[in-house]
């Protein structure tokens, strides 16, 4: 004869240990807050990608760009009359109207532009390497943060190795296209191998030496270096590390303009250095 369980039977049989339902529901949530963590953070990263989109717009909106080669200055031409420099020092100045640009952050020291890159961006510079991490160009908190000076630069008055850093979005603003400058296609561009940095005072032309990767470290942020010796084993080193196909020339009396951004998540960074061969007086 058929054997018909009780419902106590039933329910011990069928139903979790009440050890193992606790164990159950506290998984369960977790991986509910989880969901909702990731939700929330990918919620606030669209919401700043979209504000950066809309004071970029503005920023375009409202500055006034224009090229021009008046009143030029050659800086440490090279004697060699055949040197990629003279290539490099006939492209025009971008100038650059900063009246809108202070009156929306009185941090703004200039406008930086990398050729087939989306980097066009006004620069700014505070007392730390820290505030524009995470705020915007009008100051408000955004993980996007912004292209900004490092604080131990002079703008007035160039140090030996002037840096300019940026987030690596992977919506490709701020320094997000600067992984361009690793890809076979774009170093064959010989056009690409310039930057355009206008300031308050001046405008100015560096030409790129040297792209790489590296680890998180300070060496290739080194803002000084105090005697000829020590800055000649810098540019050596950085020379070393070049993985572009050019090999231009560069010594201890250039000024270096260094742009860096995160590769990955693990520390890793894309970093381009150039040197000032063209001013000119705004």
């Amino acid at each position: 004869m058929k054997k018909y369980m009780t419902i106590e039977e039933y329910y011990k049989t069928k139903c979790p240990k009440k050890g193992n339902k606790k164990l159950f529901i506290s998984l369960m949530m977790m991986c509910l807050s989880l969901i909702i963590f990731s939700l929330y953070t990918i919620l606030n990263w669209y919401d700043d990608n979209s504000k950066i989109k809309q004071i970029n717009t503005e920023i375009d909106k409202n500055i006034k760009l224009k090229t021009n080669q008046s009143h030029e200055e050659l800086v440490n031409s090279p004697i060699d009359s055949n040197s990629n420099y003279y290539y490099y020092a006939t492209f025009p100045f971008l100038n650059v109207d900063f009246s809108y640009l202070l009156s929306k952050n009185s941090d703004t020291v200039g406008f930086l532009q990398v050729k087939n890159t989306n980097i066009h961006y006004p620069v700014v510079k505070t007392v730390d390497n820290n505030y524009y991490l995470e705020h915007s160009f009008d100051k408000s908190e955004n993980k996007a943060g912004w292209i900004y000076m490092d604080y131990r630069s002079n703008i007035d008055s160039l140090v030996d190795n002037t840096v300019i850093y940026g987030h690596s979005r992977l919506d490709g603003t701020m320094f997000g296209t600067l992984k361009y400058a690793l890809t076979p296609d774009w170093q064959a561009d010989k056009d690409n191998y310039v930057i355009y940095l206008s300031t308050l005072k001046e405008n100015m032309i560096f030409q790129i030496f040297a792209i790489y990767t590296t680890t998180r470290e300070n060496y290739y942020l080194t803002p000084n270096f105090f005697t000829a010796e020590k800055k000649q084993a810098w540019l050596n080193t950085i020379k070393e590390r070049n993985i572009a196909p050019v090999n231009t020339e560069v010594d201890v009396n250039d000024k270096i303009l260094t742009l860096s951004t995160c590769q990955n998540t693990h520390g890793g960074r894309i970093v381009i250095h150039s040197k000032l061969i063209k001013r000119q007086q705004n």
